[in-house]
């Protein structure tokens, strides 16, 4: 009697056959949580006794995060550019972004501010700090559940404020304050308007307001002469002054796109593709509920 032979990898399915991990853009996630994981590491390491190494330690972790948000914007970037989109790109991009762009910040905030402001009750900044890493958690399960249930690419907008650019505001922000201790200016009551802000970006990151992704931008695509110039001396300086120029730079970039996202059904629709550099048909229900990474 001869006995039915087991196939070698039972629990293998099609899907797992078919599994791609391409190098270059999970590299640049691999970067990414790295840069988070080195943050929290700073923001361990920093003894807020010392008055000299502290604000040092905590600017190193802050750079940490807004280097994390370079890398996570190219990662989805390279995907598209190259057409090395996968499902474990996404996925490895969400795990990334919540140690990045949720624990790091939430850490960060509760380290240098909570803790102080709710000394007596600390399961108060406790839940401020975890409040925020659970809403991101739960914008990046929702952008994974929408694109496995889509079957089409990336929309022009997304749904909720992107974790990325929430945890940049924050890092910008603390930056931001951190210079105008260095100089001398008294930071007061601003220094706890932290928590508030963090409240305020959690629940804009699980809300419906939509925001652009400029997934479509195009680098090929002719501009005029003097927008290109403009926008050519902008990087030009930023390279050239980017340590005096980011404590201003990055909290209004962020702040901006921040604040575009709740103006912007107000906006006049030409006024809209011209800011979004958009030149496909209009089209409000094309929200980003898939694309290989919630960028």
């Amino acid at each position: 009697m001869s006995t039915p032979t087991n196939p070698p990898n039972p629990g293998l399915t099609d899907a797992d056959a078919r599994l791609k991990i391409y190098l270059l853009p999970n590299l640049l996630t691999a970067a990414n949580l790295f840069c988070g994981f080195l943050a929290i590491t700073r923001i361990v390491e920093a003894d807020l006794t010392d008055l000299e190494v502290y604000p040092r330690v905590i600017r190193e972790a802050l750079l940490y995060i807004l280097l994390a948000c370079i890398f996570d914007l190219f990662d989805g970037r390279v995907a598209r550019m190259g057409g090395f989109e996968s499902p474990f790109g996404r996925e490895f991009d969400s795990l990334a972004d919540i140690v990045s762009f949720g624990v790091a910040p939430a850490f960060l905030v509760h380290r240098i501010v909570l803790k102080d402001v709710f000394m007596k009750h600390p399961e108060v900044g406790w839940f401020i700090a975890s409040l925020y890493v659970i809403c991101g958690a739960f914008r990046l399960a929702r952008f994974n559940c929408l694109a496995a249930m889509s079957g089409s690419g990336g929309g022009k907008y997304f749904l909720g404020i992107p974790i990325p650019m929430a945890a940049g505001m924050v890092a910008s922000l603390t930056l931001f304050l951190l210079w105008l201790e260095e100089k001398e200016f008294s930071v007061g009551v601003w220094r706890y308007a932290l928590p508030l802000i963090l409240i305020f970006l959690s629940v804009m990151m699980v809300s419906e307001v939509k925001y652009p992704t400029f997934k479509k931008l195009d680098w090929r695509t002719q501009r005029p002469f003097v927008r290109t110039l403009i926008v050519v001396l902008l990087v030009g300086a930023v390279i050239v002054l980017w340590q005096k120029l980011l404590p201003f730079a990055a909290p209004l970039v962020f702040t901006a796109y921040l604040v575009y996202g709740l103006v912007r059904p107000w906006i006049s629709r030409p006024m809209q593709k011209e800011i979004e550099v958009d030149d496909e048909p209009d089209d409000d229900e094309s929200v980003s509920q898939s694309g290989n990474r919630p960028d």
